[in-house]
């Protein structure tokens, strides 16, 4: 096996429950820009200063809505007939972050002046950025200043502000400034400005700005409004594209000053364009009424359910607790809850993958949220149904029936020109289905499974029975061939392990979706059997596909071939790779990459996860031991995989070492990347580590199996699931493992493959070596 990576040193100081930036350096701005992002999935934020930061220092503001995006034409250098013709890319809202405090004739500037007891910190538990500092002025004038914000929980549609300013050593004017900038760009990506401003308007106290996308319809409305503690005057004034606020006050030496900020924000998605400025400015009024105390704890009584359900209670190891609390917030703050929307691979962090959703959800986040917040699961699946027409145009574009959901998009359509690293990947549709299925086994929700999640996978079962091929060369077997699976440094192959696996998969779970469809709700069957214009036929067909599926197997090495020509192709030592060629992607030419034995991410091992009831403990240590020394982790989305079989097959070092990189992957900055926005996927490949990991969590025939063990660093952990209408703690210590029901009846477990019956309020425990 290949030598571990090396772990980062910490940049942040451990704290369980916050992420504390003792000392602001603008050459590290860029990175602290994501790491201090919020949002409530709806809207976010990157966590640029409110006063803003000289031109030369590295910058990406930036405030998105999920959802929203602009389009543009795709440009090739070469014709290819059926390509994309349009991409889609989120957008850079109307800019609401601005207040500036000024004393006297002098600004205040991070810049200029002098700074101690600085303190920028993101509370965990609350959702609050905070920013405390002492500033003394160019002419010696003392104040403290602590700037406040959160993107509210409660509310989709609103944020908050607050500067709070304390002169220490003087009496004198004290003006505080607001603004909000409609003359917004995409740093990245776009060629051309999105957004167009139609109007303003402006009272003393607030205002508002709706602007309009120029090609894709949105219409975005931004109203706020502002209150002053002790009370003073506001002037607002208004440009063509922008608003502006005044407050001075009359400070004195100790005297804390407030100044409020109440926004809201909202689109044509959801709100009729006609009606938004009256929305907005209607709602930032309303909840200025309430104030802030009362808006801030109704944002963080959301946060304190989402706690008490999805924590991970670390002892021992610090740093993972606060890398593991991190990612749960973030994750979070970005995942749409509308059915409209999805999870970005960057979230609502920045502009980079555009805002594109990927087959990320259905691998990565679902089962992060799936037994915490399971409601939020069935949005997301709701979500792939909304785009289920654009991915029954994809597939007629691929010449396939069915459908054939797009590899990155927003709308539903492929928004990417590469196909190579696109459309080639198939196995999204099984992805999907398979997320409907953990879905439905872990809710008994068979009421969207009638709605809307049958339609998925009858139309992802018919492409699968359209796209591959019986061939007698392969003894009359099926074979898929000219896809790629989830590893991107192996396109257009033939029988991708994994592929073939995962359609064999979505085919049999399309039959079976049937089957309860005829049986339990016969008449929403015959509806959607007309609607698609199903037959006896095809159901054999589908069958017959999935029973003479070609599931490639090596005798002699005992391992699952990635695919029919990854045994012939170039050895290499991933060792001997220079450290600076470092990702491949980015610095080899794809032909080179292809012709080597080497692995973006996992691939097989994802396959050996998955399905796990498939194969034996012996042929994933074999795959593991095969595959493993082949894999660059290229891509964040593998470690997680890898900690996840590591832990299965008993090799404790490297789950955990791998399980430090998902866990603290942008807190500590591991690909000097982070600054184009988090990794969400790996974020969510952090609860995945601990929970199928060290857990040893599974749910094979309807069960929960749990095959748990202590990492030797931690002295205990501890974690709930959702489960069937039950809720399970499970703690885990050096030799025990305890499972108290805290909601439903009873509930059968599999402990050690031994049965364990739980009843509500008494707790059950197991040895670990039982």
């Amino acid at each position: 096996m290949r030598k571990f990576h090396q772990n980062r040193e910490a940049i942040y100081p451990f704290d369980e429950w916050k992420i504390v930036e003792t000392k602001f350096e603008p050459r590290f701005n860029h990175r602290s820009e994501s790491i201090f992002s919020l949002g409530n999935g709806y809207m976010g934020m990157r966590g640029t200063l409110e006063e803003g930061i000289p031109g030369d220092v590295q910058s990406t503001p930036g405030i998105y809505i999920n959802g929203i995006y602009e389009t543009e034409p795709i440009i090739y250098g070469e014709f290819m007939a059926c390509q994309p013709q349009e991409y889609q890319s989120m957008i850079n809202i109307t800019d609401w972050r601005s207040l500036r405090v000024s004393v006297e004739n002098e600004e205040f500037s991070l810049f200029q002046g002098t700074v101690r007891d600085y303190a920028r910190t993101l509370d965990l538990k609350q959702g609050v950025l905070t920013r405390k500092l002492i500033w003394t002025s160019p002419q010696g004038r003392q104040l403290r200043i602590v700037f406040e914000r959160f993107i509210s929980q409660s509310n989709q549609h609103l944020a908050l502000m607050r500067c709070a300013v304390t002169p220490l050593n003087f009496s004198g004017t004290i003006t505080i400034r607001s603004s909000v900038n409609g003359d917004v760009n995409n740093f990245h990506h776009l060629r051309d400005k999105a957004l167009q401003v139609l109007s303003t308007t402006c009272t003393n106290e607030g205002g508002a700005v709706i602007s309009e996308t120029k090609n894709s319809g949105f219409t975005i409305g931004c109203g706020v409004t502002h209150r002053t503690y002790p009370k003073v005057p506001i002037m607002g004034s208004a440009t063509t594209t922008s608003l502006e606020f005044i407050a001075k006050f009359q400070g004195k030496p100790d005297q804390t000053l407030f100044f409020h900020k109440f926004i809201a924000v909202s689109t044509s998605r959801e709100t009729h364009p006609q009606k938004l400025q009256s929305f907005v400015l209607d709602l930032a009024e309303e909840r200025a009424e309430q104030g802030w105390e009362k808006n801030k704890q109704a944002h963080i009584n959301v946060l304190a359910k989402y706690w008490e359900d999805t924590d991970i209670q670390i002892e021992g190891d610090p740093a993972l607790q606060q890398g593991f609390r991190f990612n749960a917030l973030q994750l979070l703050q970005s995942t749409g809850r509308d059915g409209k929307t999805n999870i970005a691979a960057k979230g609502l962090t920045g502009e980079y993958y555009e805002g594109h959703y990927f087959w990320d959800t259905e691998t990565y986040i679902i089962p992060f949220f799936l037994y915490s917040q399971p409601e939020l699961v069935r949005k997301l699946l709701e979500y792939r149904y909304s785009i289920l027409d654009p991915a029954r145009q994809n597939a007629r574009r691929m010449r396939n029936k069915g459908a054939l959901f797009a590899w990155r998009t927003i709308n539903g359509h492929e928004a990417s020109g590469n196909f190579l690293g696109s459309t080639v990947q198939y196995h999204i549709n099984a992805a999907v289905a398979y997320a409907i299925h953990k879905y439905v086994e872990a809710t008994d929700d068979f009421d969207f499974l009638a709605e809307k999640g049958a339609e998925i996978l009858f139309e992802t079962a018919r492409c699968w029975a359209d796209r591959g091929v019986f061939l007698e060369s392969r003894g009359g077997r099926y074979c898929i061939n000219e896809v790629c699976g989830p590893d991107e440094y192996k396109p257009g192959v033939n029988n991708n392990c994994y592929t073939n696996y995962m359609a064999q998969f979505n085919l049999y779970l399309a039959l079976k979706a049937g089957h309860i469809l005829k049986e339990r709700f016969p008449e929403q069957y015959k509806l959607l059997v007309d609607k698609l214009d199903l037959n006896e036929e095809e159901f054999k067909q589908w069958e017959k596909c999935a029973d003479l599926m070609y599931l490639p197997f090596d005798p002699e090495l005992g391992i699952f071939p990635q695919d029919d020509s990854f045994l012939d192709k170039d050895p290499i030592d991933i060792d001997s790779i220079p450290y600076e060629d470092i990702p491949l992607v980015a610095n080899w030419h794809p032909l080179v990459i292809w012709r080597y034995q080497v692995i973006k991410q996992a691939d097989v091992i994802l396959l050996l996860f998955l399905l796990g009831d498939q194969f034996t403990l012996e042929e994933k240590k074999a795959n593991f031991d095969f595959y493993e020394p082949r894999t660059t982790h290229d891509s964040s989305l593998s470690p997680a995989i890898y900690s996840i079989i590591a832990s299965e097959v008993g090799y404790y070092d490297y789950a955990y070492n791998y399980f430090m990189q998902t866990a603290r992957l942008d807190l500590d900055d591991y690909n000097k990347n982070v600054w184009q926005g988090i990794h969400t996927a790996c974020m969510a490949g952090s609860w995945m580590c601990v929970v199928n990991g060290f857990a040893g969590v599974r749910t094979y025939g309807g069960k929960l199996w749990f095959k748990p063990y202590l990492p030797d660093k931690w002295s205990r952990y501890s974690f709930k699931i959702k489960f069937r209408g039950c809720q399970v703690k499970v703690v885990v210590e050096k030799e025990t493992t305890s499972y108290t029901l805290l909601v439903g009846d009873t509930l059968e477990i599999m402990h050690n493959e031994q049965p364990v019956t739980l009843t509500q309020g008494h707790t059950q425990t197991r040895g670990n070596h039982e």
